[in-house]
């Protein structure tokens, strides 16, 4: 069995609409000198096959719908569990 990390996170530079909103929601409950705030997404996803087919199986989910490369840096890590 495999298990697969992977964050997803804006690029630097990148407007982060979600992370602004929180700011600002911290700021609103007078929490202070919050300077920025980022949001990540974390998906786990488990697999039922070799190592080298799962981390192939992976890449291509990153390609096809988990990252947008254009905006988006990611984090992979796959080991078995």
């Amino acid at each position: 069995m495999l298990r697969a990390t992977i964050i997803v996170r804006y690029k630097e530079g990148v407007d982060d609409p979600e992370g602004k909103a929180i700011k600002h929601s911290l700021e609103l409950l007078n929490f202070k000198g919050i300077d920025k705030v980022n949001v990540a997404k974390y998906y786990e996803i488990f697999l039922d096959m070799p190592l080298e087919e799962g981390e192939k199986e992976v890449q291509e989910m990153i390609k096809k719908l988990l990252v947008n490369p254009v905006i988006h840096d990611y984090e992979l890590r796959v080991e078995e569990i």
